[in-house]
């Protein structure tokens, strides 16, 4: 059940710091505790930690009177589709050992033993079973080579090497292991060297980083093939985060203090790739770096980021760019205000819930990128037009900042990314 709002109170301190004062002297009269009690409860509500789990208008801001959820959708019989039993059939296990059983008293065309006149033949698809069995991420295998020794002239004989144990300790599986679970899926090296050990196989973490970067040393034509492919991209998606660095000496000239690690997703016809810089350089410097290998001819790129200004920085000489501001960065700036501007947010949601369902709809029909476009050139479009038209007299008006006037046509300009 969702609670209603509590009703707008202008909260004056000096008010309130009179009000203690005053409590401190003699009792509260009763229309004064009342206000400082809405007063902390607002508070108390306020610093009550959020589980919101999505940003959908529906879970952001009360539905008005009246309003039912959605029915879900009826199938084409118009019957409601059956709820699956949450199991994984076995073809979904498709990097599974797979063992083929034979009978052990049939075989094809044998006689039936049932009925002594027809004969048995193979099935196109055999009756399977699924069996998990735990193993450590790394496995160890201790090959003991028999030693001989003469009792006459001390001479020791040692048996060969088995050919399946390699030349190297740590083999090719194991090293894109290690990657696969430290960059792959966050395990930290401690953590892996705290689970091996304790499944009795010592594997330290300097250990783990020296088979790592041993194996990214051969793969590095690898990744520079991939910044060649991803600077040809069409689309180039580009972000930072924060990156912690236990220890790092710098030069003495260097005056920058922050470190991160940039995402720049590149997308090509039926291709894409994601890479991933870490260092003081920030995502736009990092982007301007890939553009420099972008071959000339190309069609202009459309650079898709949020309004921070050095995402857009720093873009060489000669690369034509269409800026595409993201939208969703936009409308997460109204999802965090909703409850102080309901009203004014809900219009801004639920105009953008209109292009978010345009923009499923062209993708199910699998439009091309053309088509894409007019199909919002035509449905979204006219949505967005009191948002331009408000961004436009607001711009005339000197006034293109956060104190904007609330009404309708100027409240979605930010939603476009202007700030």
């Amino acid at each position: 059940m969702k609670t209603a709002p509590r009703p707008r109170i202008d909260v004056n301190l000096e008010e309130l710091d009179q009000i203690i004062d005053g409590g401190m002297r003699a009792p509260l009269s009763e229309s004064d505790g009342e206000k400082l009690k809405a007063v902390l409860h607002i508070l108390a509500e306020r610093a009550k930690p959020r589980w919101r789990t999505t940003e959908k208008t529906c879970a952001v801001l009360p539905q008005p009177p009246g309003s039912e959820p959605a029915a879900e959708k009826p199938s084409a019989e118009g019957e409601r589709q059956p709820a699956g039993h949450g199991r994984n059939g076995a073809a979904r296990f498709t990097r599974a050992r797979t063992v083929r059983v034979q009978h052990t008293k049939l075989h094809p065309g044998d006689i039936c033993p049932e009925c002594g006149v027809g004969k048995v033949y193979r099935q196109k698809e055999p009756k399977t079973l699924v069996r998990i069995v735990g193993r450590p991420p790394l496995e160890a295998t201790r090959y003991e080579m028999e030693r001989l020794r003469c009792n006459g002239c001390g001479e020791m004989f040692t048996a060969d090497e088995p050919a399946e144990a390699g030349a190297e300790k740590y083999d090719e599986t194991a090293a894109a292991m290690i990657a696969q679970l430290r960059y792959g899926s966050g395990v930290p090296f401690k953590r892996l060297e705290r689970l091996e050990g304790n499944l009795g196989i010592p594997l330290p973490a300097a250990s783990q980083w020296g088979v790592a970067e041993k194996a990214a040393l051969g793969l590095r034509p690898v990744y520079d093939e991939y910044i060649r492919q991803a600077a040809r991209g069409e689309v180039m998606h580009n972000d930072d985060t924060g990156m912690r660095i236990l220890r790092l000496a710098r030069e003495p000239a260097d005056s920058r203090t922050g470190m991160f690690t940039s995402g720049i997703a590149s997308l090509g016809p039926g291709w894409k790739i994601s890479l991933y810089f870490s260092g003081a350089k920030h995502a736009g410097e990092n982007l301007a770096e890939l553009l420099k290998q972008r071959p000339p001819g190309l069609a202009p790129l459309i650079q898709m980021c949020d309004a921070l200004s050095w995402n857009t920085s720093h873009l060489p000489e000669g690369v034509e760019r269409l800026l595409a501001h993201c939208m969703s960065h936009g409308r997460r700036q109204f999802v965090e205000v909703a409850e102080n501007f309901p009203e004014e947010c809900r219009y801004v949601l639920e105009t953008l819930g209109g292009i978010w369902r345009h923009d499923a709809l062209a993708r199910e029909r699998k439009l091309s990128p053309e088509e894409r476009l007019r199909f919002h050139q035509e449905h979204s479009s006219p949505l967005m037009k009191p948002c331009m038209s408000g961004w436009k007299r607001n711009w005339q008006n000197g006034r293109r900042s956060r104190t904007l006037d609330w009404g309708r046509p100027s409240a979605t300009c930010f939603a476009t990314g202007c700030r």
